[in-house]
């Protein structure tokens, strides 16, 4: 292949690769075109275990001769650690070179091509590799298109992984953006956009919607006596209460200091003011009793409740 028809067939694959599950493959076919060889793929090396794992492999002949895809061999005997160790990037008799390495045996190879993957600031990963079962020259042109490859491949692992980290701190941000600090439970804001969702859907479905608001009554006191740490393990023991005796489905919040509210459906056909009394009689209860703080006991009798 020359380089004006390679240029071009890179110039298509390479922009609408968006992940590394799609550029390998393409980069494996394309490494074939050049180098002739029967199998291409890409390696991921786990030096700790001492083990190498073919990730993606491209094979035109499976029956003839194949590295197959998800194979795992050691890394101490493979022939990749063996080429980089010797700065011998390519072997057309394997046979002869590394004559003691069984994973070469079995699997059949003759000529061998391998580059080196590394990530970022030189993290090694793995070896991009072309092989095939008879003796034939690796050409200087695929010579510099494997390290080309090589480093495509790396670029995009560090783009994957990069996004990936993003994601990550992006589900994070948005869980504690939605939590309360203290309490672990959903804060205002988050109260505000599931309130608006469930109402959304109640409308649709004609049920019903009731909001139980409970005001902790005593709770400066308990700060006075106590100290501020005691009340704010009071309020973690609360929530803990509350998210435990609710029924699936409920949603509860912090609404603000000693506030929290409790909201939950409830079909169109049964009778409001009964669940409105149910709700509030299991709100009054779950808010009275023993709350254990670790060395302190406090005996709480119940907050302030409405449901609407």
């Amino acid at each position: 292949m020359n380089d004006v028809a390679l240029l071009d067939r890179l110039a298509n694959v390479v922009p609408e690769a968006d992940h590394i599950d799609s550029l390998v493959p393409a980069l494996l076919e394309l490494l074939h075109s050049i180098t002739g060889l029967e199998s291409t793929y890409l390696t991921r090396v786990d030096e700790a275990h001492n083990t190498q794992t073919v990730l993606f492999s491209n094979n035109t002949d499976e029956q003839r001769f194949a590295i197959p895809q998800g194979l795992v061999v050691l890394w101490e005997d493979s022939l990749c650690k063996r080429a980089l160790e010797e700065l011998r990037p390519a072997s057309e008799h394997v046979s002869q070179h590394w004559s003691d390495s069984k994973v070469a045996a079995e699997l059949g190879i003759e000529t061998f091509v391998s580059q080196a993957v590394h990530i970022g600031d030189g993290e090694f990963y793995g070896t991009l590799c072309a092989a095939g079962p008879n003796s034939q020259p690796v050409s200087e042109q695929a010579k510099r298109m494997l390290a080309l490859f090589s480093h495509l491949i790396g670029r995009q692992l560090e783009h994957d992984r990069l996004i990936a980290r993003l994601q990550h701190e992006n589900r994070e941000y948005s869980h504690f953006a939605l939590t309360d600090p203290l309490t672990g439970i959903p804060n205002r804001r988050a109260f505000d956009r599931e309130l608006k969702r469930t109402l959304a859907g109640a409308q649709r479905s004609d049920d019903q919607v009731h909001l139980g608001f409970i005001d902790l009554d005593g709770f400066k006191a308990i700060n006075d006596e106590y100290g501020h740490d005691a009340g704010d393990r009071f309020l973690i023991a609360l929530s803990s209460k509350l998210k435990e005796g609710l029924r699936d489905g409920d949603f509860v919040a912090r609404y603000g200091g000693d506030e929290f509210v409790v909201f939950g459906t409830a079909p169109h056909d049964v009778d409001a003011s009964q669940v409105r009394k149910m709700i509030a009689e299991r709100l009054s209860r779950l808010t009275q009793g023993h709350f254990d703080l670790g060395d302190l006991t406090i005996d709480y009798a119940g907050a302030s409740v409405g449901v609407v």
